[in-house]
């Protein structure tokens, strides 16, 4: 894919250095080559006088060195992600919906404040409900700020109540920012003790499920919500149900 607009006008306006940069390097070798000055000179001449008359040759280098880095990047997550498997898809820290013996898993970093996290809400409902085998791990993941991190301890902490998918859900549902006054309204709501609540909010260990994701989440890159894992998959950003499914029936026929 070509770079974006404002890169491309970048790049054209480094042409001229481009060129000149290229066409430097070419009198050092030819310098070693035994060339004099005369001939270094009608080199470098050659040099800039082709790729001011031709920049397409530095458009096709820079796609071909995002090429490079995208499959580098790629295989070096696949890397992370075989690495980190364990704690990827089986900490007891984590919450899961779905079928708890199911044959694939998927994970989601999310953060309950993201608006495209929300967006695909009703599509990760609809993909858990139309695949009975499918175990769906969620990485509480507050990135957008301190609201964030309120929410999601009070997520983790309403595990305590046996009322997590209830509450995640309502947080999902909830428009607009959040705070705190909203965040224990929504508990109540669902019938959480909000006493109980605030003071579970403070346990090491809900800051520990935390720490423990975004260290995670660094060791795999990922730098933003939703994130989701589908097999040795990692699909960073918002995607439609049509997607997920053929990702998840992708990680099933490879077992």
């Amino acid at each position: 894919m070509r770079p974006a607009l404002p890169f491309l006008r970048s790049a054209l306006l480094a042409l001229p250095v481009a060129a000149l940069a290229l066409s430097a390097a070419v009198p050092a070798h030819a310098q070693s080559a035994g060339f004099d000055g005369n001939q270094k000179a009608a080199i470098e001449k050659i040099v800039r006088d082709y790729l001011m008359e031709h920049p397409e040759v530095i458009l096709q280098a820079v796609d071909a060195m995002q090429e490079r880095q995208k499959t580098a990047e790629a295989e070096q997550a696949r890397k992370a992600l075989v690495e980190n498997r364990q704690e990827l898809t089986r900490s007891p820290a984590d919450p899961v919906i779905g079928n708890p013996q199911g044959d694939i898993t998927v994970v989601e970093f999310f953060d309950y404040q993201c608006g495209y996290c929300k967006a695909v809400q009703a599509d990760t409902q609809s993909l858990i409900k139309g695949d009975p085998k499918l175990r769906f791990v969620l990485k509480e993941f507050p990135i957008l700020g301190p609201a964030s991190v309120v929410a999601s301890k009070a997520a983790l902490a309403s595990r305590g109540q046996g009322k997590y998918v209830e509450f995640h859900n309502a947080l999902m549902a909830q428009r607009g920012q959040l705070d705190e006054a909203v965040i224990m309204r929504l508990a109540k709501s669902v019938g959480l003790d909000t006493d109980r609540l605030k003071k579970d909010m403070e346990s090491p260990d809900v800051l520990k499920v935390i720490a423990a994701n975004q260290a995670l989440a660094e060791k795999l890159n990922i730098r933003g919500t939703p994130a989701f894992v589908f097999g040795d998959e990692l699909v960073p950003g918002a995607i439609r149900l049509e997607d997920m499914k053929r990702l998840a029936d992708a990680a099933r026929a490879k077992g």
